[in-house]
């Protein structure tokens, strides 16, 4: 549901009302109680992030994050397993073919 943004053109009272889009639009102030209400055009497709954060809900569990770390390479090797970097491996000297 978006905020719409009202203000009152008998007293000056302007204020933010969240409601569905499918309410009438209302007329009466409520601060001086005269039908002097009136919507205002705002752009109306913003997202607004109002309040001191984020959810806890927004961000991933514990329980993943533990097992995304669990599945990452050990660090200090690289790709393959060879610290080379190489990735074919290297024939054995002394042995023959065959």
């Amino acid at each position: 549901m978006p905020t719409y943004d009202y203000v009152c053109d008998a007293c000056g009272h302007a204020f933010e009302l969240f409601q569905s889009m499918t309410d009438s639009v209302k007329r009466t102030c409520p601060e001086c109680k005269k039908k002097k209400l009136r919507r205002l055009i705002g752009t109306g497709g913003a997202i607004m992030f109002k309040g001191s954060g984020f959810y806890q809900t927004d961000y991933r569990s514990d329980s993943y994050k533990k097992a995304a770390a669990a599945d990452k390479p050990p660090s200090g090797k690289a790709e393959g397993g060879k610290k080379d970097g190489s990735s074919t491996p290297k024939k054995e000297s002394g042995k023959a073919d065959g």
